[in-house]
């Protein structure tokens, strides 16, 4: 072996084996340590995880799934877990918490389960009757919302982020969340000109800009687009009231040859010759563009020297090589028509919908502004903050909110929180499991004890007796309070209708069937086995597969 190279160990020994009640208590244990990891992040009173990455980032924050992205586990039951919250952020945007701590849960009351020699399959036959009893039990106690009403509205977001590091900022951002969820969103019903079903596509058509410096009360939804892009030419307007704006997926450069061209010249007049066809064609591009009379020209492909002449020579501003998303929001804000040929081009096509295009410098960065549109389908969120780490914690919290503000929209009813709807369903389904003879009473009961862990969870973490104070809310409950929860600042009972604490119950549905989906997919194992060298060498195509340590 050369001098300073690194070995390669070949390992031939594949990890241990583990089949049948091993497995299962391996991958129960693995899924508590990780719902164990980001207990203390639940509540108002939630502790924060400092992570550092490999780079030597640190990242500060108590949203839980922003924790379990960054972690890494080498544990498959471990990686299932994280998994969960993934889909519960991508589903809701709220509730990756909760979903973590109540699977964990279920599965570790799973292991006195097996414990009393209760067959996986019936547990898990026991588990699908207790989910349809508890959605039965939140169907039972929750109430609906007025989406129209922006008192009910934010409120309801302002719970979504009341456990986040922005709460000091709580009703600035309920506004920012709010507001840019009534722009984006498209009903049929209200408005006949929108084709299709209802739609509230947060992720293409909100765009959070950060940018640093400033205060975070200076962040702002504009009624309109923000570009990070400055104009091409110097000269060019900088600011326009009313324009008319054209939007091109096409190039204002000369026409390049498709593949290699070769030119062989003879004389030298052929030279200034090829050089003023390209002027020609450049200006025959931009004559038919200046035939619409427009303000602005944004492109997503480059505008060469001449075009950018012309333009300036016509009073026409221009953007070039803006993203392909940012040009979709842009259509959809001032109502103009994306054109991918200059031939195309139509009255109909050209934006008329935007107030006022200026250029702003903020910092050291020039941003396009496309403000005071009259009818916006599409909104840029301009957050402000005193360094990068703030801006994105806040970034994080406001995506929560925007997406609960969306599953409201879809699902208008509301469940009360503070642990009350997790404490109505342990109870209705200890009251159910009484009628439910058998074996499979054990797990259902299971369930009703694991649905106990978010209120214990939000009681410890503000530092209250949790024996107490569960004790306590259990009694409301059996006597048919079902409002009644814990408050997160104080680890006290109190009635959520007079606190006025209510969620999204889409989020409490999704929480619910998400937990118990994975408790039941990872009951179902029963053996973890590498894949050998043969199965990998089979997957990549028959190429020898070396494990290197």
């Amino acid at each position: 072996m050369q001098a300073g190279q690194t070995p390669v160990f070949v390992m031939n020994t594949a990890p241990e084996r583990q089949s049948g009640r091993k497995a299962q208590i391996s991958n129960i244990t693995a899924a508590k340590t990780v719902a164990d990891v980001i207990r203390t992040c639940l509540g108002p009173k939630a502790m924060l995880k400092m992570i550092l990455d490999p780079m030597g980032g640190i990242l500060l924050t108590n949203d839980g799934n922003a924790i379990l992205r960054e972690i890494e586990v080498a544990h498959p039951a471990a990686k299932n877990m994280i998994e969960l919250s993934r889909t519960q952020d991508e589903e809701c945007g709220d509730g990756t918490t909760s979903v973590t701590i109540l699977a964990g849960e279920i599965l570790a009351q799973s292991l006195s389960q097996l414990e009393r020699d209760i067959h996986p399959v019936v547990i898990i036959s026991a588990y699908n009757k207790a989910l349809k009893e508890s959605l039965e039990i939140i169907k039972r106690i929750s109430i609906p919302i007025n989406v129209n009403d922006d008192e009910e509205m934010l409120s309801l977001i302002k719970t979504s982020i009341g456990t986040k590091f922005v709460v000091r900022w709580s009703d600035l951002m309920c506004n920012l969340a709010l507001q840019a969820v009534r722009t984006v969103a498209q009903d049929p019903e209200l408005d006949p000109s929108v084709p299709g079903v209802k739609s509230v596509d947060i992720k293409r058509y909100a765009r959070v800009e950060k940018v640093p410096g400033g205060e975070i009360e200076q962040s702002r939804v504009l009624n309109g687009i923000m570009l990070n892009k400055d104009i091409t030419h110097p000269k060019m307007r900088r600011r326009i009231a009313k324009p008319r704006i054209v939007l091109l997926d096409c190039p204002l450069e000369y026409k390049k040859g498709e593949s290699q061209t070769n030119i062989e010249i003879t004389k030298d007049t052929d030279w200034s010759r090829i050089q003023e066809l390209e002027e020609e064609q450049v200006k025959a591009m931009v004559d038919k563009i200046v035939e619409f009379k427009p303000d602005l020209v944004i492109t997503e492909k480059g505008i060469s020297d001449y075009a950018q002449h012309f333009l300036y020579k016509a009073n026409v501003s221009a953007i070039r090589r803006v993203r392909k998303s940012d040009n979709n929001r842009v259509a959809r804000a001032i109502g103009a028509t994306i054109v991918n040929r200059i031939e195309d081009l139509r009255e109909s096509d050209v934006g008329t919908g935007c107030g006022l295009f200026y250029i702003e410098k903020i910092g050291d960065e020039y941003f396009t502004f496309l403000d005071e549109c009259d009818s916006p389908k599409a909104c840029t969120i301009l957050l402000r903050g005193p360094s990068k780490d703030i801006l994105n914690e806040i970034d994080r919290n406001l995506a929560d909110a925007m997406s609960v503000a969306r599953n409201v929209i879809f699902n208008p009813i509301l469940a009360p929180g503070g642990g009350a709807t997790e404490m109505a369903i342990s109870v209705g389904l200890q009251q159910k499991a009484r009628s439910i003879t058998g074996v499979e009473g054990w797990p259902f009961r299971a369930v009703a004890d694991a649905m106990e862990v978010i209120p214990r969870t939000l009681v410890q973490n503000a530092g209250g007796n949790a024996i107490r104070v569960l004790t306590e809310l259990r009694a409301k409950h059996a006597n048919g309070e079902h409002s009644w929860g814990i408050d997160g600042f104080t680890g006290k009972v109190v009635d959520m209708k007079t606190y006025g604490l209510y969620e999204s119950a889409s989020v409490k549905i999704q929480i619910l069937k998400t937990a118990i989906e994975a408790a039941r997919m990872l009951l179902r194992v029963d053996d973890v086995v590498q894949a050998t060298r043969k199965d990998k060498e089979r997957e990549s195509g028959g190429q020898p597969v070396l494990e290197a340590e």
